[in-house]
């Protein structure tokens, strides 16, 4: 059933609709995990999902149908986090179950050793077939040399922008579907896997689909192996968005903006003057992009059905991190912000309760023993996450994980580039608190999501007994001063080995990365701050 592409799209939906509620129907209700076939999984991970537009009242700006459906028959999680808010480091914590501080990922370039046992792997061990397609990036060795250069010096000082100014750009007419044509070919590659492959298994499996969207897209003008601050969509998907919904964000004066998050918007190149029909712009392309993503969701969905292995299948739809798209004057992820950090995450199949919206905070650290308890294999010990299946079945809320009964925080950390400082958010109850380096030179922040949703109100002043509070059960996570420290430390070694390795050439390598439009201004100037940075100047 091809859902997309044409006026087919809403008739095949419809389709899908009617015969999933016949089987929903019909389905005996579920009995102890034991005492059935084990199921399949299929995990759908894009990239830069803001998860509040999984339901109210961020849904309301576009038109997500695939999302809405997997909510219908299956459950949403309303406070659902990433545990590092940029692509490497958050996926390492994904595929391993652990924290970004135990995994030692700490910026884009370093994340997992290629051996670590990831879920997959145990499953695969444990009998079930394994494929995945698409973007994966929770390995060291990737991304461009600006991105972990801009990360190691970050603790220079000099302000330089890092990116090219964000802007969107329209694409073909309203006939003009597949506008990510690499994650198109992807979910092709994953449809016709389950319809040639999967459907003549006797055995369960699990299939990964990474997709590259929402991400900007490259932008030319940026330097060195390109940014990415263009939205591009085109007319078709455009059309999924309603403008009227759209919010322009309120920003603070840069005056009055935390020294973190100044710094974050200087080097996005966010510090400008931008009107308000530009952010509109903006963040319509952006959901547009998202309505694109949806439509791949529903086509792996639409596959699982004509093969009459929906019924068997647990259907698992997150995000690496979600979008700023212009909020707290910023696009892009890096920061604890609910539009970076705050991610999708949809859990549908056999033994998942329907319609079910949960509000525990949960992580991406939840999906590796969430695998094993599905696979039905002997939790991991020290993993970070728990297992979201008691959730997802509808129990009690003090019934115990495999690994233990589930914490009331989340934590989420970034140590990577365009922030100045290793930056640590605990999520509890209504608060989110985020400390930052050592706990002392950088002030903290205190947001109250009950009563301050868009964080434009740091309370951290205003209640300090809530600061002592939440700061004690962050330092018996991790001891983030510490942490912090090392990685200043790793910054400089992996910086001095990289300068060494270039020789003669350092000075025009370095001149010519993603922030020489600034550097070339007064390239002395930068390279006497690095020097006096690692101690190599009086």
């Amino acid at each position: 059933m091809q859902v997309v592409g044409g006026p087919m799209e809403l008739a095949g939906l419809a389709l899908l609709l009617m015969a999933f509620a016949a089987w929903a129907g019909e389905r005996p209700r579920p009995v102890a995990p034991g005492g059935q076939p084990r199921p399949s999984v299929v995990l759908i991970a894009c990239d830069s999902l803001d998860g509040r537009l999984t339901f109210y009242p961020g849904n309301q700006t576009v038109d997500l149908p695939f999302i809405n459906f997997m909510k219908r028959y299956g459950t949403v999680f309303l406070n659902a986090y990433t545990n590092s808010p940029i692509c490497c480091p958050s996926r390492a914590a994904m595929w391993s179950g652990l924290f970004t501080h135990v995994t030692e990922s700490w910026n884009n370039f370093k994340g997992l050793d290629p051996d670590h046992v990831t879920w997959m792997d145990l499953m695969e061990r444990h009998g079930y077939r394994t494929q995945k397609f698409g973007k994966l990036d929770y390995t060291s060795g990737h991304h461009s040399v600006s991105n972990r250069v801009e990360a190691w010096t970050r603790d220079v000082e000099f302000l330089l922008r890092q990116e090219g100014r964000p802007m969107v750009n329209l694409t073909g007419d309203k006939t003009h579907v597949r506008v990510m044509e690499a994650d198109w070919q992807n979910t092709d590659k994953a449809v016709n896997w389950i319809k040639e492959e999967a459907v003549n298994l006797t055995q369960p499996f699990v299939l990964y689909l990474g997709l590259n969207l929402p991400h900007p897209y490259p932008s030319p003008y940026a330097g060195e192996n390109f940014g990415s601050s263009t939205f591009l969509t085109s007319p078709y998907w455009l059309e999924k968005v309603t403008y009227e919904a759209i919010k322009i964000p309120k920003w603070s004066s840069l005056s009055e903006m935390h020294p973190v998050d100044y710094y974050s918007s200087y080097t996005k190149n966010c510090t400008g003057e931008f009107t308000k029909k530009e952010v509109r712009n903006i963040r319509a392309f952006y959901y547009a992009m998202c309505a694109e993503t949806d439509a791949m969701l529903g086509e792996v969905i639409s596959a699982l059905e004509d093969t009459g292995l929906l019924k068997k299948t647990i259907v698992i739809f997150t995000a690496d991190h979600g979008e700023l798209a212009m909020e707290h004057r910023q696009f892009y992820k890096m920061s604890m912000y609910e539009g970076s950090s705050h991610v999708p995450l949809l859990v549908m199949g056999p033994g998942i309760k329907e319609r079910q919206q949960v509000p525990h905070v949960v992580s991406l650290v939840d999906i590796y023993p969430t695998m094993l308890d599905i696979a039905r294999i002997p939790a991991v010990r020290n993993l970070s996450g728990y297992s979201l299946m008691p959730l997802l079945r509808g129990k009690a809320e003090d019934e115990a994980s495999p690994g233990g009964s589930r914490p009331s925080w989340v934590l989420s950390e970034f140590h990577g580039c365009n922030v100045n400082a290793s930056t640590y958010m605990l999520r509890h109850g209504k608060w989110k608190y985020i400390a930052y380096s050592d706990g002392r030179s950088v002030l903290p922040q205190l947001f109250d999501l009950s009563e301050d949703p868009d964080e434009l109100t740091n309370v951290a002043m205003k209640f300090p007994v809530i600061v002592h509070f939440l700061d004690k059960i962050l330092r018996s996570i991790v001891n983030y001063p510490k942490v912090s420290s090392s990685v200043q430390e790793y910054n400089k070694r992996q910086f001095m080995s990289w300068k060494q390795s270039l020789g003669q050439n350092y000075s025009n390598v370095i001149a010519n990365l993603r922030w020489h439009q600034d550097w070339l201004k007064e390239p002395k100037k930068y390279e006497h701050a690095i020097d006096k940075w690692l101690g190599q100047s009086k």
